[in-house]
């Protein structure tokens, strides 16, 4: 029995191997599917629910990224219902944001794509609340959309477990250690995690627009926190 599969993806037939996901086939068929809690280095979510697409015989759209492909599946990544669904998670994401992403944020990017300029359900949003203590990363709490990729690329792809999910709905958010920052976590500085990062919630300092932490002559913090501006670099 062959171990390959025929699905068609937006009109394109392709043979695919054994449990691949539609997003894979997808990829494949050069067919754009968004996403926001997908990382090829990391297992596949399916929590962000942005990457919908409607399957012939399916009753509603299925997550792209965890659903696999079955022989004779008829894919449609166009689908206007899927489309809806993906826009609708996209405004509400960016509903609890203080600013707009910065545009070369994988946020902004499939904001961008899918004609989200504002979103339509004004209500709370976060707080800013930054942790510099961290040499080298910059925790940026109110950018948090709760995706997970963070904490999945410092568990299953660095091994060192040293980020954790905490709260609820609204006021979940993401913390290094027992909520003591990163300096006194597990971290060991490699930066998958801003590497994965689609809003900068977590990004490297250098590449920060505005501020890395300035010591008093003794060397400590003190106080409240003092910083000098920093340009963002030439690739970004």
């Amino acid at each position: 029995m062959s171990d390959e599969l025929t699905v068609t993806v937006d009109g394109t037939e392709l043979r695919v191997a054994s449990g691949t996901t539609i997003l894979q086939a997808a990829k494949r068929a050069q067919s754009w599917i968004p996403t926001l809690c997908f990382d090829d280095r990391q297992a596949p979510f399916g929590a962000c629910r942005v990457c919908m697409v409607a399957v012939e015989g399916a009753p509603k759209p299925l997550p792209a990224c965890t659903t696999p492909c079955r022989d004779g599946m008829v894919i449609d990544t166009h689908d206007a219902t899927s489309r809806r669904v993906a826009t609708a998670v996209v405004e509400l994401v960016l509903s609890e944001l203080p600013n707009a992403p910065e545009p070369h944020t994988e946020l902004a990017q499939i904001a961008d794509r899918l004609d989200v300029t504002e979103s339509r359900w004004p209500g709370e949003i976060h707080h800013e609340g930054h942790d510099f203590r961290h040499p080298y990363l910059a925790f940026q709490h109110e950018l948090c959309i709760s995706c997970g990729r963070c904490v999945r690329a410092c568990d299953e792809v660095q091994g060192a477990f040293a980020l954790t999910a905490t709260g609820r709905g609204f006021h979940s958010n993401i913390t290094a250690g027992l909520n003591a920052g990163f300096e006194d976590s597990s971290c060991v500085s490699c930066g998958a995690c801003a590497d994965t990062c689609p809003t900068d919630a977590i990004t490297e300092i250098t590449l920060l627009d505005g501020v890395v932490p300035q010591r008093s002559r003794n060397g400590s913090e003190g106080g409240r926190a003092k910083f000098r501006k920093r340009r963002r670099i030439a690739s970004e």
